[in-house]
């Protein structure tokens, strides 16, 4: 179950709900470059550091169904298949060690993330502060999706040739294609996991941002307080 009191959602949210605002409120241009970009950077620098280490724990990708990668669509049937005749343990090693690549591979996420904040302009983080209840996410994917693929891909590759996933899946969908179910050319494993992975850590960000801006915990800094508290 995903934890969604991050700080990045308990921050953004105090924008919303006026937390602690002085008796005129204070508008987004009213906040100083240094203050919107001080107070931003900290929350989301936080809640970065926060989901890559609840993903990349162990199980971090299988103990949360919202993220848990899936045999590819391509292997579907041939799952159901595969297990009447007796031989689902071979799918099972595979889910599990696709997953494990992806805790992998995500711990790779933070400098990419971090890196994206420091090129953050002005006008990025007041279109954070004041767009949708996903608009950090939002960001993040934009400025960092491409850097986060070409990071975690050899991470992953690494990962499945450690966990031997080529050779599980090999001998999957080698069977699964000498019944006819399959042709083991319609996927590539690696890009699959890399792809899954990168889509869970957003999922994960947006809970939290979405999570706290419904609930603030009122635990912001006086600086975080008075940017998220800004219309």
């Amino acid at each position: 179950m995903i934890r969604t009191g991050g700080v990045l959602a308990s921050l953004a949210m105090l924008c919303l709900a006026g937390a602690s605002l002085p008796a005129r409120a204070l508008s987004i241009d009213d906040l100083s470059e240094k203050d919107t970009s001080s107070g931003l950077k900290a929350a989301l620098g936080e809640s970065v550091e926060k989901a890559v280490a609840q993903l990349g724990a162990k199980d971090g990708f299988l103990s949360n169904p919202k993220v848990t990668i899936p045999l590819p669509k391509a292997l579907e049937k041939a799952d159901k298949a595969m297990r009447r005749l007796g031989m689902g343990g071979k799918a099972d090693e595979l889910k599990v060690t696709m997953n494990h690549a992806a805790e992998a591979a995500v711990t790779e996420a933070t400098p990419v993330l971090k890196a994206a904040l420091k090129k953050m302009t002005l006008e990025d983080a007041k279109g954070i502060l004041t767009g949708g209840d996903d608009s950090a996410t939002v960001y993040f994917r934009k400025a960092a999706g491409d850097d986060l693929l070409a990071r975690f891909k050899p991470v992953v590759m690494r990962a499945t040739a450690k966990l031997k996933l080529a050779r599980v899946y090999d001998q999957y969908a080698g069977k699964a294609a000498a019944l006819g179910l399959l042709d083991a050319k319609d996927a590539n494993l690696d890009d699959y996991v890399t792809a899954k992975t990168l889509d869970g850590l957003f999922v994960v960000m947006a809970d939290e941002e979405r999570a706290i801006r419904k609930d603030p915990l009122g635990q912001a800094s006086s600086l975080i307080r008075k940017v998220f508290g800004a219309h």
